[in-house]
């Protein structure tokens, strides 16, 4: 079900120059920003939390899913180029698989470890904050590159409309509308950080078990779905 060499050209697209300078200027910031916090407001458990659920999570991570998950196959399909992959004997599912593990393997590098990195500098992981909000951003970095992959297979603006959703549903509605918080990745990854981290500091509207059921269903069914998509692409092709 892996590749390699669908995975080295998978990395070489999603870690080209331009796509690598927006990956590392999103870590640096939440760096940072949480130097900044620690030197101006000194040690704070409630403050850390806020930081870390506030740009890490709630900006940070769909950002680079954003950029990972639509660059594992958009660039290929925008300059045809897919159509060279597509006519090696190489089965539809194993490069949708191949992509979607490169595009969660860039996701989680460049979003939980500056996420645990931040927590040890806001707080030294007290009342394990920095676990907390890296598990949450370990299991977001999943769904959110299914999601972006399958955005990837069924638009040629797939970088907009993920913008737009990271930004507009996750970090607007997802936190302001009570309702739209349960359709959200980053509420439902939360729901494993309240678990880990210390009483009152993380909040999630979702509870774990449905929490876990959305992540592995979305990530699921949005990677069979890009698989579909991609067979569609390859008949019609063909056609």
């Amino acid at each position: 079900m892996y590749n390699p060499t669908v995975a080295r050209l998978t990395y070489k697209a999603v870690l080209g120059r331009r796509r690598a300078a927006i990956l590392f200027v999103l870590p640096a910031l939440l760096l940072l920003i949480a130097f900044a916090v620690r030197t101006l407001n000194g040690v704070d458990d409630q403050v850390a939390a806020d930081v870390l659920g506030g740009f890490a999570l709630a900006t940070m991570v769909p950002l680079i899913g954003v950029i990972a998950g639509t660059g594992a196959i958009s660039p290929e399909i925008d300059d045809g180029s897919i159509v060279y992959l597509l006519s090696k004997p190489v089965k539809r599912p194993v490069i949708v698989f191949t992509k979607l593990i490169v595009a969660i393997a860039v996701t989680m590098a460049f979003s939980a470890v500056p996420t645990f990195l931040a927590g040890l500098i806001l707080n030294g992981n007290g009342q394990q904050i920095a676990v907390a909000y890296t598990v949450a951003a370990l299991v977001a970095s999943i769904a959110y590159s299914a999601l972006f992959l399958l955005l990837g297979t069924v638009s040629r603006h797939a970088v907009v409309i993920g913008l737009v959703y990271a930004l507009v549903w996750e970090t607007l509605f997802g936190s302001l509308v009570p309702g739209a918080r349960t359709l959200s990745v980053q509420q439902w990854a939360l729901s494993l950080a309240e678990r880990i981290a210390g009483d009152g500091l993380v909040g999630s509207d979702v509870g774990l078990p449905a929490a876990v059921a959305l992540l592995a269903g979305v990530t699921v069914a949005a990677t069979w779905y890009a698989g579909h998509k991609l067979r569609s692409l390859t008949l019609a092709g063909e056609e």
